[in-house]
């Protein structure tokens, strides 16, 4: 089990990364869900002993990890946003490499590892000619090789074309049985599709945390849509309707509005999604 308490991170600058945040979660996969710069990163590199709180205690098996940074380190997966390879290796060169510095000799786990993530095919290819995915399922694979009780994985999927990324989230929805893994993402996709578990974060802040299932449910019949073409129109609906999210389909503005009952003409209710959660939450977090 992971425990976040009340953990701040203040830069030198004065900044705060992160913000008395507390956080706990047990097993199977969440997903950190997020803006770019809402102190993700920060805080997955606070969790994998990288950098250490400002205040605040992360507790691992009832253990904190910044006085036995080590502990956590024998138990410890991590995919770091940029994940650089060496080009001149093959992939089981590469992955024998990051074993040998975890402590794991064994060959025949490293291949297991290749087929794991679908790599055992190009073993003897060398890296530098590998897609974006390949190289991103590669380092989901050093990230288990010593098979650790806690993963992270820092914006795995950015980046990749939509059939990448589909093989890569099959790859963590395959690992996250027995297993701590916590998933930072701005893609909402990937929390659809991958986590029971999901934290929405903004300007260093948990802003809701809990089932995606569940938050979907608390928003039914509180979600309502309508079709514009004119920008007074939406700037007058903006300034009278809790407006969460605007988005272009086939050449009109769809407009999506929280409310408790009927806003008024043209507006018909929808079923919420993961992605009604998402804006309405983080559209909460700018009001206050």
């Amino acid at each position: 089990m992971l425990k976040i308490e009340s953990v701040s991170k203040r830069f030198r600058a004065g900044n705060f990364g992160v913000r008395d945040l507390s956080l706990e979660v047990k097993s199977g996969v969440i997903g950190l869900l997020g803006p770019n710069g809402a102190g993700k990163t920060t805080l997955m590199q606070m969790i994998a002993t990288i950098t250490r709180p400002t205040s605040g205690r992360i507790l691992f098996h009832d253990q904190d990890i910044a006085k036995r940074p080590n502990e956590l380190r024998r138990r410890l997966g991590y995919l770091p946003q940029d994940f650089g390879v060496y080009d001149n290796l093959t992939a089981t060169e590469f992955l024998t490499y990051f074993a040998a510095l975890k402590g794991v000799r064994s060959r025949q786990r490293v291949m297991e590892m290749l087929e794991s993530v679908n790599l055992h095919g190009v073993a003897n290819r060398t890296v530098g000619g590998f897609s974006g995915g390949m190289k991103q399922r590669l380092g989901i694979a050093q990230a288990l090789i010593n098979d650790p009780e806690l993963v992270i994985v820092d914006e795995p999927t950015a980046g990749l074309d939509p059939e990448e990324r589909v093989r890569f989230r099959n790859v963590l929805s395959e690992i996250g049985f027995g297993k701590l893994v916590i998933l930072s993402t701005h893609i909402v996709d990937d929390v659809r599709e991958l986590c029971p578990q999901m934290a929405i974060i903004s300007q260093g802040e948990v802003l809701v945390q809990g089932s995606p299932a569940q938050s979907i449910d608390s928003l039914g019949g509180k979600i309502w849509r309508k079709m514009m073409d004119d920008a007074g129109e939406l700037a007058d609906v903006e300034k009278t309707h809790h407006v969460i999210s605007t988005h272009l389909v086939a050449g009109l503005t769809e407009v999506r509005v929280y409310a408790d009952s009927h806003p008024g003409a043209g507006f018909t209710p929808v079923d919420p999604d993961i992605e009604d959660v998402y804006f309405l939450n983080l559209s909460r977090g700018r009001r206050n």
